[in-house]
């Protein structure tokens, strides 16, 4: 089974920002980013648009400055894993999965569940 696991255990294979490409789709996951909280407005095309994950790109959860000081790739990598960062990481995670739950339909907690609430697992 192909997977694409982000170094905090999101899958991008399952997310759809990652797998947005018409401006339809991209409207309708910023639109969906902004429901769950995960921006602050409806951004542009451009600004949801995701080609994955990478060293360049900054974390809300400091995590790609962490794995870059630890020399490592992944958190799970690193000998001190499971740490704060990942504790703080989980327990916010689990807050948008219950706030998912009251704004998202079926489909799209679906959705969201494969690609962001299923970090513990993919990182073990």
């Amino acid at each position: 089974m192909d997977e694409k696991i982000t170094l905090c255990g999101d899958n991008c294979l399952e997310c759809p920002r990652y797998n947005a490409h018409s401006d339809e789709e991209l409207k309708k996951t910023a639109e969906l980013w902004f429901r769950v909280g995960w921006r602050e407005t409806i951004v542009s095309n451009e600004e949801i648009a995701c080609s994955g994950c990478s060293s360049h790109k900054e974390c809300t959860y400091r995590l790609v400055e962490c794995t870059k000081a630890h020399n490592v790739e992944k958190c799970n990598q690193c000998g001190e894993f499971p740490c704060g960062k990942i504790s703080d990481m989980l327990e916010r995670s689990e807050k948008y999965e219950r706030k998912c739950r009251d704004v998202c339909s079926d489909e799209e907690l679906e959705l969201l569940t494969k690609a962001f609430f299923n970090k513990e697992n993919n990182l073990n």
